[in-house]
This record gives C-alpha cells, sequence and structure tokens, in this order.
C-alpha cells in the first residue's frame, strides 16, 4: 500500500509545534527556580569530589552590600556550584544567603543555617553579649565602606555643626550611628548637641528625609543620590569616600565550627583574597562581579557596579594591617575601632557589658598562616595629595575641633604632654577621615606683639602638623598650616578679658576639608 504524503498544512502545523516547544523550553530555562534546581542537581552531582574532612558547603550570610563581592566572584554566583573556584581550587563549595533582616541574619547564625555571618566591627561591641553563648570570632574583613554610607541634610547645612540642635534620623547601633557619633565627634560636637530620631533601618532614615520630617539622616547609597534628587537644595553632607576608615564588614564565625573546619576556612578565606584582588586590579572583572551580583541581589547591575565601588575590598595585605599583623602600619586597625566604639556606645547608655576583649574575640590564624605573594595582595596606600594652594587654606572646612595645647611662654616644641592630648582627642579622627586634609590654626591670646603672636602660633601649627606626620606617618600635603595669632579669639573671650580667657584662647584649632 502507497504510504501517505505529508500535506503542505500538516509540515507547517509541525514546524509550528517544533519552535513552540523549543520556545516553551527556553523559557522554562530562564526560570529562577528551574536555574536553582538545575544548579541544586548539578552540584549535588558532585559531592564525591569534597576534599576530605571538608563540609560539603560553607554557607556564608550577607546583606545587600557590595563588599561581599571578592567571595562572590570568585565562587561564580551565589548558589554552591561545581564552576566555583572555591570548588575547582579547594574541594567545597560556597553559598551565599542573602538575609537582609538584621534580626533573620542572627538568629540564622545562632541556629547552624549559616556558618559566616556579616558583621561590622564598629557596631559589634553592642551585640557581642547577646551571642556569647556561641563564642563567636572575627575571621577576616571583606571591606571598608568608601561612599556606601553617607549623610544627607538639607538646605542651609554645610557643616558638621550646622547639624547643631537638628534632627537627625538614624538607626541606632549600626553602622550609621557609628559614622554619625564620628562625624559630630570630628565637629566637637556630640549626640546630645543634636536631636536624634530613631528608626529601624538606613532605609527608613530615608523615608524620614525624604518626607521632609528630619533635617538629616544618615543612608546608604544608593539613597543618598536619591534623597538629593527628591529633596530639594539637599545634599551629601559627608560619606565614607572621606570618612575612610569607620565601617569595616568582617565575616564572624563561631568558635567550635573554627576550631573543626580551620583548614577549609583558610581556603575559604585565601580563595575570598585573590578575588578581591582581581576585582581591585580590573575594570572587567567588576563588571563581570556586578552580574553576578545583580543575579544574586536581583538589582540592576549598574547598581551592583556602583554598589562594588562604594568599598575598599579588603586584600590580604589589608587584613595583616587590620589584624595588627603589620608592623609598618600606623592607621586604623580592628582593634582601635572596636576598643573605641565600645567605649563610645557606652557612654551612650547602650550596652557593651558582655563586649569581650578584640584578643578574646579575634582569630588571627586565618590571616597569619596564609601567604599571598604580589603587588595585587598589598595593603592600601594612603592618598596622594597635591601641594597646598592658597584656595585650599581658605576653603570653609567640614568641621573645626578646638584642643587647648600648652606651650611655655613664646615656646612652640610640643612637650609630652601636648603630644598625649593630641594622641587622645585628634588622632583618632585624622585617621579615621584619612581622605581629607587638616588644617591646623594656631591661636594666641593678646599678650605680646601681634606681629610677633602670629609668628609663634604657625610655628606652633607646624609643630603639631610635624608631630603626626613624623609620629603617625601622615602625608606632608595633608596638613594646611595657618597661624592666626591673636586674631580669632573664642566667641565670649574676644577681649581676652581673664586668665580663664586667655588660656581658652592659647588654642589650637583642628579642622577637616574636603578637597
Amino acid at each position: 500500500m502507497a504510504r501517505k504524503r505529508l500535506t503542505p498544512f500538516s509540515k507547517i502545523l509541525i514546524v509550528v509545534l517544533i519552535i513552540g516547544g523549543l520556545y516553551f523550553l527556553l523559557n522554562k530555562l530562564r526560570d529562577p527556580a528551574v536555574k536553582d534546581k538545575i544548579e541544586e542537581v548539578t552540584s549535588s552531582d558532585n559531592t564525591s569530589a569534597t576534599k576530605d574532612g571538608y563540609k560539603d558547603v560553607i554557607n556564608v550570610g550577607v546583606v545587600t552590600w557590595g563588599g561581599y563581592a571578592g567571595g562572590q566572584y570568585f565562587n561564580e554566583g551565589f548558589k554552591a556550584n561545581t564552576a566555583s573556584r572555591f570548588y575547582k581550587d579547594y574541594g567545597f563549595k560556597v553559598n551565599f544567603e542573602v538575609i537582609d533582616d538584621f534580626d533573620a541574619s542572627r538568629d540564622a547564625f545562632k541556629n547552624g543555617s549559616i556558618d559566616l555571618m556579616w558583621a561590622t566591627i564598629d557596631a559589634f561591641p553592642t551585640e557581642v553579649e547577646g551571642l556569647s553563648q556561641y563564642q563567636p570570632q572575627v575571621v577576616f574583613q571583606a571591606d571598608w565602606s568608601r561612599g556606601g554610607d553617607a549623610i544627607v541634610a538639607r538646605r542651609g547645612i554645610n557643616k558638621v555643626s550646622d547639624l547643631r540642635g537638628k534632627k537627625i534620623a538614624v538607626a541606632p547601633m549600626t553602622p550609621s550611628h557609628s559614622f554619625l557619633i564620628w562625624l559630630l565627634e570630628a565637629g566637637d560636637m556630640s549626640t546630645k548637641d543634636v536631636k536624634i530620631v530613631e528608626v529601624p533601618s538606613a532605609i527608613d532614615a530615608a523615608d524620614a528625609f525624604k518626607s521632609n520630617t528630619v533635617d538629616a539622616a544618615v543612608v546608604w547609597s544608593p539613597d543618598d543620590a536619591d534623597c538629593v534628587s527628591k529633596v530639594a537644595g539637599s545634599k551629601v553632607l559627608e560619606s565614607t569616600k572621606n570618612a575612610t576608615h569607620i565601617i569595616a564588614d568582617v565575616f564572624v564565625a563561631k568558635k567550635e565550627f573554627i576550631e573543626t573546619h580551620k583548614d577549609q576556612l583558610k581556603d575559604l578565606y585565601k580563595g575570598w583574597m585573590i578575588g578581591a584582588s582581581e576585582l581591585n586590579n580590573s575594570e572587567s572583572n567588576k563588571r563581570k562581579a556586578a552580574k553576578i551580583l545583580a543575579e544574586g541581589l536581583s538589582q540592576p547591575e549598574d547598581f551592583c557596579f556602583d554598589a562594588i565601588n562604594n568599598v575598599r575590598l579588603a586584600t590580604h595585605g589589608d587584613n595583616q594591617s587590620f589584624f595588627g599583623l603589620n608592623s609598618n602600619y600606623n592607621g586604623v586597625t580592628g582593634e582601635d575601632l572596636y576598643n573605641k566604639m565600645k567605649v563610645k556606645y557606652n557612654n551612650l547608655g547602650y550596652s557593651t557589658a558582655g563586649a569581650k576583649s578584640w584578643r578574646l574575640l579575634s582569630t588571627k590564624d586565618l590571616v597569619s598562616k596564609t601567604s599571598l605573594s604580589g603587588s595585587s595582595h598589598d595593603s592600601e596606600k594612603q592618598k596622594e595629595f597635591t601641594v597646598v594652594d592658597d584656595n585650599l587654606a581658605k576653603k570653609e572646612s567640614l568641621s573645626s575641633k578646638k584642643v587647648s595645647i600648652s606651650f611655655r611662654t613664646g615656646e612652640f616644641r610640643l612637650g609630652e604632654n601636648a603630644k598625649q592630648l593630641i594622641d587622645l582627642q585628634f588622632t583618632p579622627i585624622a585617621k579615621a577621615f584619612a581622605n581629607t586634609r587638616i588644617r591646623i590654626e594656631g591661636n594666641t591670646d593678646n599678650v605680646g606683639n601681634r606681629n610677633s603672636n602670629i609668628a609663634l602660633s604657625k610655628k606652633r601649627a607646624q609643630s603639631v602638623a610635624d608631630y603626626l606626620i613624623n609620629e603617625h606617618n601622615m602625608p606632608v600635603n595633608r596638613f594646611i598650616i595657618l597661624g592666626n595669632g591673636p586674631d580669632k579669639p573664642i566667641v565670649g573671650c574676644e577681649r581676652n578679658q581673664n586668665a580663664d580667657c586667655k588660656s581658652k584662647n592659647r588654642r589650637t584649632d583642628f579642622e577637616l576639608v574636603v578637597d
């Protein structure tokens, strides 16, 4: 019997069905749930390749932030997968769990859903007590915030002193709160000089600012740009682009987990640092990382690229400095920051009673026993400042802090007490705001010849700068030196009417100036 031949309509119908089927299949493959399932199946196919003694998957709790890009880039994604360089190079997988809710992230750490959790050292003293039964240990630094945190202010607020008496929205005991405390201190103020409006998060702070219920707010990027675009006349008063060493993101693990997975954590740290160094030195690698973050965080790619650029991804060298393993480093260490904020939060009435000493709270082993060579792993260099010109000498400062330094009559060299005073009252600020200029203004009372007093006050200001340069290794060009003599008495002591006023006028003003 002769075979029946397909009619032209049947052929068209078959082609349509095939194309339709392919279209359906492709759409299914684009479905995130299907992709996750495929990745899950793929990863589970290779569990036999996990290195002996290692946990199959290390779970890391993170938030929507660009500072963890080094690890996520090295992992080739957020999910545990066999394309990960952690898997290929070290024989285990890594899963990044995005938990933006703070309490939920701590619960996940406590119940073991995640092995490492993010924290910031500045705010960590306030939460150590609540985690004490788990013996938390800081194991490595992921980044320094460099623009990710900012203070936005309404029209007319141009410097820190303009915040006096104003309403400021901030989430308490968070990096935002820490940043505000530091900025006010740089301006010779404290939180008692402003009206704090407590909000649950930085996002809520931004909402409060945009609704015009506060004068200023401490927010995260990109909410700073959003606030400025939506509130006429507002501006970013300051950000961590200049306040470079206040907010340090770190990872914390339970002591028991560290002791049982020390080699694996060391490999995790090493791979993460390699990833960070590759991002720090290549824009194309950052673009690739931005795609990974865009998918993992469900955010636009440009948002993620900016987020990566709003941090300094910590290298192995940075971690050596952070953990006090670099004897040539004079900047802010993790211990400096932790101890300082422990005191500050305690003074503000927040409980830091359970905050153990840094030595008991940190594990240096991952950093000290890791070897990574090459300049890409070096610690960050200090900013290079241009030579000071007249414009900088006259430029309005961001903040001003008055320190009374006693000099013997006619002398300009610093005594030991004066050095101690500088170290207690200004050096930490200078290190924390490392990308700003420092203008030092010497002032005198009205005793003696005016011209001689002006010359003497300039020598005294230069002595202070020389001390910070020689003792703390600060860049020479960072300093702007002025001698006011008796011409800028403090308010209320304009006539040098008594000994107390004369003493107050014999002072040194430290100002932060933004280029």
